[in-house]
């Protein structure tokens, strides 16, 4: 009964995203860890808006715990908040894209 219990046990998040500031032309990564696999419905968001994986947005996991996206060559209108969630479990971070300054 004991170890039923424990499998049914919730994930959680064990690593959160993290503020992120890069430059434009860069890329961007957030990497969001979970306690164990198998947790459904996992998606990635831009200020509100679905990602998916492209070119551009790169969307993976690793042992269905470490759930990593890549932004690639981000421009300033990128800037905002990311947020995974997988299942229940929510996690955001902010994506600061940087201007090169060609003022000397």
């Amino acid at each position: 009964l004991l170890s039923l219990c424990h499998a049914e046990e919730a994930a959680v998040v064990v690593s959160g995203l993290r503020n992120t500031d890069v430059f434009v032309g860069e890329s961007a990564t957030f990497t969001c860890e979970l306690s164990h696999p198998g947790v459904k419905n996992v998606q990635w968001w831009l200020d509100g808006t679905p990602l998916h994986n492209n070119l551009v947005t790169e969307i993976s996991e690793q042992d269905g715990r470490i759930h990593t996206l890549t932004l690639n060559d981000v421009a300033c209108h990128d800037s905002g908040t990311v947020t995974f969630r997988a299942g229940s479990l929510i996690s955001t971070a902010k994506l600061l894209v940087k201007g090169i300054s060609l003022l000397e």
